[in-house]
């Protein structure tokens, strides 16, 4: 596979991604202990930097790693490193470790934090996820819950959405929707879900366990003012699967359409107008607030 194209900053030193390194004793490698954010650009500038490094540095807290480096440190580094690789558009991943360690739970003997971003050719999800829509599950595997690992920690130990995005791969969907402790509609692997009932909007409240999306944070503002009814509440299962439109929100997939739920058709199985007002929406706004 090749790797033509990825660039990678490591402690703001920017270099072709091949050639970046990071230690094998890093708490990020030996323990998954480090947090990340993911986010893309529009006309080569990154979208709403400002909001995913205040969930980064908050995902960080929560783990208690230092992050001292200042956001405009933070945007002088991905600045360079958007320099360097000169994409069309770039997909871009910030990923900040507790640092390199000796292997143990000796966390004060850690030296850190490890800042690594990286950058690689953003490329769209088909144009046809958004003009036919794409195919969920109901996966099996449920969200972590907040009191083992807080999905509102976005935390590069990932094993919870693996085995539930094989398991959608298996069935033939994108994404898979993952419940809670209590059987009610959490989050997607890798983003948030919406659904439309009788011209109102409606998505889990945070509560339900789950991550703040940017993306999601977003809409609920887009569509307020865009005089849409809004409410955050306990999303059952059965409304979901008797909504009618549904959607799934994130950085990379913006508003995607949901076609099937494990293969039943969502409303009349066609993309909603409320959620294509919201996409064509979202599609004008982001643009515009790149910096």
């Amino acid at each position: 596979m090749s790797h033509m194209g990825f660039f990678a900053s490591v402690n703001g030193v920017v270099t072709d991604a091949a050639e970046a390194r990071v230690s094998v004793l890093d708490n990020g490698f030996t323990f998954g202990d480090a947090v990340y954010e993911t986010l893309r650009t529009y006309g080569r500038r990154p979208f709403h930097l400002d909001r995913h490094l205040a969930r980064l540095r908050r995902s960080a807290g929560r783990l208690r790693i230092a992050v001292p480096v200042p956001d405009d440190e933070m945007g002088r580094r991905l600045d360079a490193l958007l320099e360097r690789s000169q994409h069309a558009e770039s997909y871009i991943r910030i990923i900040v470790t507790r640092g390199v360690g000796d292997i143990s739970y000796n966390f004060d003997r850690v030296q850190g934090p490890t800042v690594v971003m990286v950058t690689k050719p953003f490329q769209p999800f088909p144009e046809a996820y958004y003009r036919d829509g794409i195919a969920v599950i109901l996966s099996s595997v449920q969200r972590n819950h907040p009191r083992a690992l807080d999905p509102g920690i976005k935390s590069c130990n990932l094993l919870n959405s693996v085995l539930a995005v094989q398991e959608a791969q298996d069935k033939g969907a994108l994404e898979p929707i993952m419940l809670n402790a209590d059987g009610d509609v959490a989050e997607g692997a890798s983003s948030n879900v919406f659904l439309v009932k009788s011209g109102t909007l409606l998505t889990p409240t945070l509560d339900a366990g789950i991550l703040p999306g940017v993306t999601r944070e977003l809409l609920l503002e887009r569509a307020r003012a865009l005089g849409v009814p809004v409410r955050e509440t306990t999303v059952r299962v059965p409304e979901l699967l008797e909504a009618d439109e549904a959607f799934i929100t994130s950085s990379l997939k913006e508003l995607a359409p949901i076609r099937t739920i494990d293969g039943r058709p969502v409303g009349d199985g066609r993309p909603g107008p409320l959620t294509l007002r919201l996409l064509a929406d979202f599609r004008e706004y982001a643009p515009r607030h790149s910096t």
